[in-house]
């Protein structure tokens, strides 16, 4: 790293909070130990985290005017975008300045005045800062207890959204909580892969803390755990060693019942947003959607004895039926898409002005990648039937069509020939997507020598 860039990566530290200057390090040092490639360049950056943090009495953290986004640091991790339902475990973001506005004016009011006069004096030092937001919390959160337990008369009635209100108690556990929150996750490994039996006496040990036992508490802790999880739905295997069992009941009877309210609602949302994004027709991360929620109902399905007609058991059922419900007909319609650019069109229906849609043809090209995809998880999706019929369909269709347009193209005129070769151009690209990209340019060298061939015998 050049002498530069150490300067500029010294700025850019110098600038970051102290509380994301304490989870850099702690990440950093995660990743030496684990070695690896990376492990030179966060020497590097960890060294120059360690100068800052450790410099006596200097004022080397920034001034902010923000002293809510300081304040709330520790819920930043749970927030998310909305004001829609939120499963255990969440914040709304949009709950933060209602609150803020409330500790400011009934809360804490005292607090966060003599908060944010250390954080305007120009002559802070950092060890200050974090000494008083430290403070700011802990203050925020005992307001936010006594209001909540009727201690006092502040209660939250002035606070403004009902949102907000909901959200108000979670906020106040987590700034409560913040220290034990900090200790269990870097007790955590960085990136879990897998929750096998030796991590899920790891994790359990690592959040038996007594902070994070509450009924309060605990959905946070396991919304870090879930964090690291490559497989967040993974996290009901710790509800099931906790209770010893896979029946739902002795697992709903435990406080870690709670961590599968937490997978299956988390499992609905991916429902809602692929159902979204198949409407507009996006399919981007479908595969990787699709493969969540395959994998997670699956595990729900098979690592727990839920029963039918149980709460769980009818948000499952009620889950597949729902994505069965919005891919049937998506699926069902692609044939369709593909007949109404590949189908043989009459002479006298061409004119010189036909085009084929080049837009239209790449969204069909991906309906067409989307039906593949789903054939893999098709059984646990409720979507077999519809999508095994309209896989064979297109199978048909595309190579038939394709072998058509080729023998059309042979004899096709100086009218029809651009239209044709068009068609053609689309059924490749299908090809490419349904037969893979050996089939498709067997058929690219066939429609190239039909339409040589018809130069040819013009030109003869």
């Amino acid at each position: 790293m050049g002498p530069k860039s150490l300067e500029r990566l010294k700025e850019f530290l110098a600038q970051l909070p102290p509380k994301s200057q304490a989870l850099l390090m702690r990440e950093f040092e995660r990743a030496i130990e684990r070695g690896g490639d990376d492990a030179v360049v966060a020497n590097i950056v960890l060294a120059e985290l360690r100068k800052i943090v450790r410099a006596p009495d200097e004022n080397t953290t920034p001034r902010t005017d923000d002293p809510a986004r300081l304040l709330f640091m520790p819920v930043e991790p749970f927030l998310i975008e909305g004001t829609g339902a939120v499963r255990p475990g969440q914040i709304r973001r949009t709950s933060l300045t209602p609150v803020w506005m409330w500790l400011s004016r009934e809360g804490a009011p005292a607090e966060t005045q003599t908060y944010e006069a250390v954080l305007k004096n120009p002559q802070a030092t950092a060890t200050e800062i974090d000494r008083a937001v430290r403070q700011m919390q802990f203050a925020s959160a005992q307001a936010i207890e006594a209001a909540a337990s009727g201690t006092d008369r502040r209660g939250f009635g002035r606070i403004g959204t009902p949102s907000a209100v909901e959200d108000i108690p979670a906020i106040g556990a987590v700034l409560k909580i913040r220290e034990s929150l900090e200790i269990f996750g870097a007790r955590l490994p960085g990136q879990i892969r897998a929750l096998n039996e030796a991590q899920v006496a790891s994790v359990t040990t690592a959040m038996n803390l007594p902070s994070l036992q509450t009924p309060q508490a605990l959905p946070f802790a396991l919304s870090v755990v879930m964090q690291r999880l490559m497989s967040p739905w993974q996290v009901i295997r710790l509800s099931i060693s906790v209770a010893a069992s896979d029946d739902e009941v002795r697992v709903a009877g435990t406080p870690y019942g709670v961590a599968v309210t937490m997978a299956i609602h988390d499992l609905s949302r991916l429902v809602g947003e692929l159902r979204n994004d198949v409407r507009r027709g996006k399919f981007d991360d479908t595969a990787n959607i699709l493969k969540v929620l395959h994998d997670g109902l699956r595990g729900l399905r098979t690592e727990l004895d839920i029963r039918s007609d149980s709460a769980w058991g009818k948000q499952l059922s009620s889950m597949r039926a729902e994505i069965s419900n919005a891919l049937d007909s998506e699926i069902g319609s692609v044939p369709g898409r593909v007949r109404r650019l590949l189908r043989q069109r009459p002479d006298k229906d061409i004119t010189a002005n036909s085009r084929i849609d080049e837009m239209e043809v790449d969204e069909t090209a991906a309906f067409i990648d989307f039906v593949a995809t789903c054939r893999n998880y098709a059984g646990e999706l409720a979507i077999n039937e519809v999508t095994r019929r309209t896989y064979s369909d297109l199978q048909q269709y595309i190579e038939k069509a394709t072998e058509s347009l080729v023998e059309t193209l042979r004899a096709s005129d100086t009218r029809t020939r651009p239209f044709r070769y068009a068609q053609a151009q689309a059924a490749i690209r299908f090809c490419e997507v349904m037969f893979g990209p050996d089939y498709a340019s067997l058929m690219k060298k066939a429609v190239e020598v039909a339409k040589s061939e018809r130069k040819a015998s013009r030109k003869a």
